[in-house]
């Protein structure tokens, strides 16, 4: 039965990612949309699919085109006619690829406004991306290589943050157990999971060649650490397009001069690293995207942009890069989840037998909702145990903070997350049990709910495949994730 596909059009200049390959952060492939009926698996999404334009050298004649174009496209910002100077200006960016010599790097000081980084992101994050191309002849092995663990030789910092990442583990077992069921050659079907987990064309070409060994039966030879695409969301995906470094302005809000000596020519500034539409590249469903009950499976930069968090000028970097950091933390950190909600226990009332009570949870600090996607549970819970700490039968009260879905993704069952600013509260009132001491309130986070019922269903149904140890390993790793974000006890009166 076909899995229904959704039409690709990305669009960044006006913004607003799990997954089948089966794996859910759920993406949707991007095609026609067609109805009913599904298969029941997750979905996958494509974000943009475009023609490949043969990269032009950066002459002085190509660079002096682009900057007419800049200065037509702010002219024409200022009449009201913007959009038909984007696209010639989008055209002569995406030729500036493959050059011969060393990188131009941007002058110092940086100013480029929202028009200008919206441009940059859409050249920056076209879908499937371009090869880098020949090195420029002057680079040592060091600077052209985009193996994360050289850019860890002079990026220490960053580098030892982003090994303890999420992204550096986007491409897990849970993932790679699929693609080992995938051809070589279906580089389309790959896309579909590796467009956010593993997005260089250098990793499209280093897992083909695995998935080929894979399929002869034979490991390749003369790998000292693991393949590039093992890697996941390396440095080189956010920060090098043909061999050219990107990043944002100096900590001074400079950028390096071109009289500067700089390793692998620098780098050049872009404000878009600090806008919250960087993110949204991997982090947001486009408006005819998978939806369900009216909303997009993927909706975590529309979330933020209605936030509170939005209107005080906090963009997606200022809780998760804080300080430049590259950590990315999420629901998967106690201390994030900590952060960003606020856990009230009630008082508790005792009469005729009965004990009432209740709990609330509020997100007062999570940009968007609490939690973004369908793959984590939330559950808000109080419970009776004895003098010895026991949990006693038949006195649990929970709610969930969810948006529960099936594995098929057919349907919403509910959706009872946090808005920014949401709360909610838990209602309690059930006998007291005759060894009841206290009460607990608890607080417990499953960050891969959906996920550890996926790689169940793949190995209870036999679907796994080649897979079947990869999924195992995964399997174990979602249920293991959990953890209490709050818990408080309190004594029960007389």
């Amino acid at each position: 039965m076909p899995t229904p596909q959704i039409r690709a059009r990305r669009q960044i200049p006006v913004p607003p990612s799990p997954t089948t390959c089966k794996k859910p952060t759920l993406v949707p492939a991007r095609k026609p949309i067609r109805a009913q009926p599904r298969q029941p698996t997750p979905v996958l999404r494509r974000i943009l699919v475009p023609r490949r334009i043969r990269a032009l050298p950066r002459t002085p004649a190509l660079l002096k085109s682009i900057d007419r174009s800049l200065s037509a496209l702010r002219f024409e910002a200022k009449t009201g006619s913007a959009l038909l100077a984007l696209p010639v200006f989008l055209c002569l960016l995406v030729g500036c690829g493959e050059r011969d010599g060393v990188p131009v790097a941007s002058p110092a000081p940086v100013a480029e406004g929202a028009s200008a980084s919206a441009a940059f992101l859409e050249r920056h994050w076209a879908r499937p991306q371009a090869p880098q191309g020949k090195a420029p002849p002057g680079f040592s092995s060091l600077e052209a290589s985009l193996s994360p663990v050289d850019c860890g030789t002079c990026h220490a910092d960053q580098y030892r943050d982003w090994q303890t990442a999420l992204h550096a583990h986007a491409m897990g077992p849970g993932l790679i157990g699929q693609l080992v069921n995938m051809a070589p050659e279906a580089r389309d079907d790959h896309q579909d999971c590796i467009r956010c987990h593993a997005p260089l064309a250098e990793q499209a070409d280093s897992l083909a060649m695995a998935l080929a060994a894979s399929a002869a039966n034979h490991s390749p030879t003369g790998q000292p650490r693991p393949a590039l695409h093992e890697h996941g969301v390396i440095c080189a995906a956010c920060h090098v397009r043909a061999h050219t470094r990107y990043g944002p302005p100096r900590r001074d809000g400079t950028a390096p001069a071109n009289t500067e000596n700089l390793p692998h020519g620098g780098f050049v500034v872009s404000q878009a690293f600090s806008d919250a539409r960087f993110c949204s590249a991997c982090h947001q469903f486009q408006p005819d995207e998978f939806a369900l009950n009216g909303k997009l499976l993927e909706n975590t930069y529309e979330e933020w942009k209605d936030s509170p968090q939005a209107a005080a000028g906090q963009s997606c970097q200022s809780c998760h890069m804080p300080a430049r950091s590259h950590l990315w933390r999420g629901i998967h950190d106690p201390e994030m989840v900590r952060s960003g909600v606020r856990f009230t226990p009630d008082e508790i009332e005792l009469a005729r037998g009965t004990l009432r009570t209740g709990l609330s949870v509020r997100n007062t600090g999570t940009g968007h909702y609490f939690p973004t996607y369908v793959t984590p549970r939330v559950v808000a819970e109080i419970e009776q145990v004895d003098a010895k700490g026991h949990f006693l039968p038949k006195t649990r009260g929970d709610r969930n903070i969810q948006r529960q879905v099936p594995l098929d993704l057919s349907r919403e069952i509910a959706d009872t997350r946090l808005p920014p600013g949401g709360e909610l509260h838990l209602d309690y009132a059930l006998p007291r049990h005759p060894r009841a001491t206290a009460l607990v309130y608890r607080l417990r986070v499953e960050p891969d709910e959906f996920y550890a019922r996926f790689y169940r269903a793949l190995l209870a149904d036999g679907s796994a495949g080649k897979g079947k140890k990869q999924i195992q390993d995964a399997l174990r790793q979602a249920e293991s994730s959990g953890f209490v974000a709050f818990e408080e006890r309190r004594q029960l009166p007389d």
